[in-house]
């Protein structure tokens, strides 16, 4: 067996055991005479439609109850309306799709790990409240979901319906952070984790896509040319606003801990906070290296702009002297208890974010 193939067996582990725990698969109905993408790019992945189960009525604990997760393991981080929520990624691994309803709004909460993207959308579209599953289909390497009420098919990169009633509709992304149990805990100790009480029985914690994690590797199920201007399993933070794209390595992010930027008149501020865990390097989550987690905010605050530094407590900006937390909250100083205005970002791979935003640019100023 070539070296390349030994690399890929623990993903070719993961498609098995997916696939033997699918339940009854529900056959969809997409009309593919709507499309707008060629049909043969989108591919098998493996398990069939819903193979991968969503959760659909999605148990809650409190965050104190939830004595499973380490401190430094990744979890989605979502509030809205004062009810903040954590996901872990332990449990969205092997379920990909979370449909909810937040602070009143419904969403989805999505991960994707061949991508790493944990995404969260609005699910609401028009007056239509929308419900998702797994196709069991990839688009460049992407995690394939399908609408309930039309079966279209949507790339969770984007948020955007591929083939079907709905093709070209777009989910409004809503604000989510892949953030490190303990700084969530802390930010919210009275918030809800998601349960391991899902109604399926998983092996939550372990990490069927063992040793996925390795920015040299090339990316599974992906048909294309990975762009060469990172590794193309690096982790970035991608932003879009207006028509403009950019990624922001990772690796400068850890250096600096704290990147200023603009895209399209957008004053930004991108925080990096050493210690969260990956969830795909070890087969245990709970074992796997630390990576960090980052997040991105608009640097105006009541018409005045302001300009960072990481301190030991978090995040402290020069002109008032407070600081702030990874979730954008002030905490210490005079403008303790304000909230920044949180910028959507996804964090994901080089090669995902680059294959659906081609003209990115690379984010590396001062």
């Amino acid at each position: 067996m070539s070296r390349q193939m030994l690399k890929r067996v623990p993903i070719m582990v993961a498609l098995t055991v997916l696939i033997a725990s699918a339940a009854t698969a529900e056959r969809l109905r997409t009309d593919e005479s709507k499309a707008l993408v060629p049909l043969d790019e989108i591919i098998p992945g493996g398990p069939p439609p819903d193979g991968i189960p969503a959760i659909d009525r999605p148990a809650f604990i409190a965050a104190r109850q939830a004595a499973w997760l380490v401190p430094q393991e990744p979890v989605l981080a979502l509030e809205i309306n004062g009810d903040a929520r954590a996901y872990p990624l332990q449990i969205l691994m092997w379920h990909e799709i979370v449909n909810d309803t937040v602070g009143g709004k419904p969403v989805v909460v999505t991960f994707c790990p061949l991508r790493n993207s944990g995404i969260a959308f609005d699910r609401v579209v028009g007056d239509v409240t929308l419900d998702f599953g797994t196709s069991g289909k990839v688009y460049k390497s992407d995690l394939v979901m399908y609408d309930r009420q039309s079966h279209s098919l949507w790339a969770q990169m984007e948020g955007r319906a591929l083939v079907g009633q709905r093709a070209g509709t777009r989910l409004a992304l809503v604000p989510a952070n892949t953030i490190a149990f303990a700084d969530w805990k802390a930010a919210h100790p009275d918030g809800k984790v998601l349960s391991r009480e899902t109604g399926h029985q998983r092996q939550y914690g372990a990490n069927p896509y063992g040793s996925y994690d390795q920015p040299e590797l090339r990316p599974f199920l992906f048909n294309g040319r990975p762009d060469t201007r990172r590794p193309p399993k690096e982790r970035v933070v991608g932003v879009k606003i207006g028509e403009t794209a950019k990624a922001y390595p990772w690796p400068i992010l850890a250096e600096r801990r704290v990147l200023h930027d603009a895209i399209d008149r957008e004053a930004l501020v991108i925080f990096f906070q050493p210690g969260a865990l990956s969830a795909l390097d070890d087969a245990r989550i709970e074992r796997s290296r630390a990576v960090g987690a980052t997040a991105v905010y608009s640097r105006m605050l009541d018409g005045k702009s302001l300009t960072f530094e990481a301190n030991e407590g978090g995040f402290r900006d020069r002109e008032t002297g407070t600081t702030w937390n990874l979730l954008g909250r002030g905490v210490k100083g005079p403008l303790a208890g304000r909230r920044l205005r949180a910028i959507p970002h996804v964090d994901a791979f080089w090669f995902a974010w680059a294959a659906f935003h081609p003209t990115t640019i690379l984010g590396t100023a001062p």
